[in-house]
């Protein structure tokens, strides 16, 4: 645990030529743990400044995703937007980008120039497909992503009544944490040798990662997984949604067998649909229909005292109630406004509270 009073990339200096989302949270977060983070933006700022809904005149989400940085306007497309970004790469501890590919090469802005002038900079792209390859200028966002690498494949439905996912996948789990952890393994390094580096992420390339067990089941057996086969895909009546009277969702994930058997108990389940592995199908039904004889109020103390891998699904509204997440300081964190005189709960990210800038901080404003 961090004991000092002090942010632990503190004194760290952050050039950060992101937008939107990948980049935008990878860079909250080490500001958040201290880092002077510089965000360079475009005559009349980010677009994303935009972006409904508003609050304290701005864009809620950019505000959120900016909290505690600095603006700097640049335009690169002449000579003087481009030396001042040149003079702040010169001085910067690291470099985050989310051009395609070539773009900010085009600026003279690659690594390879920008390290000869600061060869300790540790330089980041954030793109789709990466740095080389057939796609790599090929355009996408996050559910393309999640489709050319056979993750969304694995989801549960049918192909007539298709759903889209609940979160951008690629764009965080592909594209943030990769980021913030090469940065940090970056910065370790260079703190041995003395010498910064490039690191080129590609927000498809983790998505082989997240389909960890259908990958495991096509090399060990040479079997596509289809959708909802596998037990944490659908496939399993011990890994499912079950509606309840009311409309609600229970959500089950009793997999282990102790777990297993402790749900059935709980909801009266006949003895001939406890093996589930004999029909599936059938067992899933069986379920479905007891579940749906009653209300989530019904369930949910009878799961909570069962201690079986069972809840009732929450709205983010509830969730942001829910006395386990306050008491945990997840919404202390203040978003201060451009005057300080309004303040909201700042996005919660995963850096443990003893590594993070405390206070609220405000979003950049474009001068």
């Amino acid at each position: 645990m961090n004991t000092s009073n002090e942010a632990p990339l503190k004194g760290i200096l952050v050039a950060d030529f992101t937008t939107l989302l990948p980049g935008p949270v990878a860079t909250l977060m080490l500001a958040e743990a201290g880092a002077e983070v510089i965000k360079v933006e475009k005559p009349g700022g980010e677009d994303m400044r935009a972006y409904p809904p508003q609050w304290d005149g701005i864009s809620a989400a950019f505000a959120m995703l900016n909290r505690g940085k600095k603006s700097l306007v640049v335009d690169l497309k002449n000579d003087e937007g481009r030396k001042a970004a040149r003079e702040l790469a010169a001085k910067a501890d690291v470099l985050v980008e989310q051009f395609r590919p070539g773009v900010m090469q085009r600026h003279g802005l690659g690594y390879d120039e920008l390290s000869k002038i600061n060869p300790k900079l540790i330089y980041c792209s954030i793109t789709g497909y990466g740095q080389s390859g057939p796609k790599r200028d090929e355009a996408g966002h996050d559910l393309n992503y999640i489709g050319a690498t056979g993750l969304l494949s694995l989801a549960p439905g049918h192909a007539d009544n298709p759903v889209v996912p609940p979160a951008l996948i690629a764009d965080i789990g592909g594209g943030t944490f990769p980021a913030v952890t090469n940065i940090l393994l970056a910065l370790i390094a260079r703190g041995k040798t003395g010498k910064g580096a490039y690191i080129d992420i590609a927000m498809a390339d983790a998505m082989f990662t997240f389909a960890w067990m259908a990958f495991a089941t096509l090399q060990a057996t040479g079997k596509q997984a289809g959708p909802a086969s596998l037990s944490t895909t659908g496939g399993s009546p011990r890994y499912q949604i079950y509606p309840t009277k009311d409309g609600k969702l229970v959500c089950c994930g009793a997999l282990e067998q102790k777990f297993w058997a402790a749900f059935c108990a709980t909801i009266g389940l006949p003895q001939e649909f406890t093996n589930d592995f004999k029909n599936p199908s059938a067992t899933k039904q069986a379920i479905r229909d007891i579940i749906a004889k009653e209300t989530a109020a019904h369930w949910k103390p009878k799961f909570a005292a069962a201690d079986c891998c069972v809840t009732i699904m929450a709205t983010l509204e509830e969730a942001l109630a829910d006395e386990h997440f306050v008491k945990r300081g997840l919404f202390s964190e203040q978003l201060a406004s451009a005057g300080g005189d309004k303040q909201i709960p700042a996005l919660p990210v995963p850096i443990a509270p003893a590594f993070r800038v405390k206070g609220a901080r405000s979003y950049p404003r474009v001068k």
